[in-house]
């Protein structure tokens, strides 16, 4: 996929390229929610990207770059970067020198949610049909103790 300028995200390797280019745009945080990348755990693992860039007082960079794996959910949920964008808000505020922590227990938060919301829709469908996208509605306030305290299910790998 091209990213900016003809930068392909084509491999793990080129990915701190990538960051660095949208950190210059002026964002001091990057996310890449999704990605083609190939998964080390395989096809039915899709990998996320973050990466975080500090300034320290005395003027000094410091950037911190994380690669989650995370199993993927085959549907297609409406209000997912939403979800998304506020829970890393508030993991980044309430962890603001810890990036990987707060990556993760937004990417955590969020698989509790996808992994609820899939299992009510197919029952919900019933066995064999595939549940619409009524059915797939988040289930946030079923899932409230999971935002607000979620159970690391998704750790990640400092780049």
């Amino acid at each position: 996929m091209d990213i900016l300028h003809g930068l392909s995200l084509s491999s793990l390797s080129v990915s701190p390229q990538v960051m660095d280019i949208l950190h210059g745009m002026g964002p001091h945080m990057v996310v890449i929610t999704s990605s083609d990348l190939p998964s080390s755990r395989g096809p039915e693992y899709l990998i996320t990207l973050g990466s975080q860039r500090n300034v320290g007082e005395d003027g000094s960079e410091h950037t911190q770059r994380i690669c989650l794996e995370l199993p993927r959910v085959d549907a297609v949920f409406v209000g997912t970067g939403d979800l998304f964008a506020a829970m890393l808000l508030a993991w980044t505020h309430h962890h603001p020198n810890n990036f990987k922590l707060a990556y993760e227990k937004t990417i955590s938060a969020m698989q509790h949610v996808l992994q609820r919301t899939i299992r009510s829709a197919r029952a919900l469908a019933g066995p064999g049909v595939r549940p619409s996208s009524s059915q797939l509605e988040l289930r946030m306030i079923q899932s409230k103790r999971d935002i607000e305290t979620p159970e690391l299910i998704v750790t990640g790998t400092v780049l």
